[in-house]
């Protein structure tokens, strides 16, 4: 596979993403954004400035929260890749990183990308992403019923 030499990390949480582009030069350049549209395109814009044309983003599988950033960052056109968190981790203890902090994590990954290349994320069609929020949903339910039970049985005597 052949890809671009630029590549850009990306540690996802619910309300920001840390980032991490790495050029040419090897340098690391650091940003935070929100995890809203608006902040993905903060950071289209922040790639522009710095003059980046062809990008390998990388970020975790996080479940429904890196989806969106995945979804519109492949929109944009970029090549984009969904890591197992299990090889980013195993990435990191072979290089013995011990320190972690949102930023640290966003270099990470992006170094990961660049040393392990990972295959490209293709979006699930959307009749399938809607399925899986509607799951993802119905379990969200059935937690707050199982709590809600618990709640009230905690409270009897007999």
């Amino acid at each position: 596979m052949n890809l671009p030499v630029t590549v850009l990390g990306i540690d996802i949480a619910k309300a920001k993403f840390d980032v991490c582009l790495i050029k040419e030069s090897g340098r690391a350049k650091h940003k935070v954004f929100q995890n809203t549209r608006h902040g993905f395109e903060q950071l289209v814009a922040w790639l522009a400035s710095h003059h980046v044309s062809g990008l390998h983003a990388c970020l975790e599988a996080t479940g429904s929260y890196g989806e969106p950033l995945a979804l519109f960052l492949h929109e944009a056109g970029y090549l984009v890749s969904v890591a197992n968190p299990a090889a980013v981790r195993a990435f990191a203890n072979a290089g013995l990183a011990r320190t972690k902090t949102d930023k640290i994590d966003a270099e990470l990954i992006a170094r990961f990308c660049s040393a392990q290349q990972p295959k490209a994320w293709q979006p699930p069609a959307p009749e399938l992403r809607e399925l899986q929020a509607l799951v993802r949903r119905l379990d969200a339910l059935v937690e707050m019923r199982v709590m809600e039970e618990n709640r009230l049985w905690s409270g009897r005597l007999d």
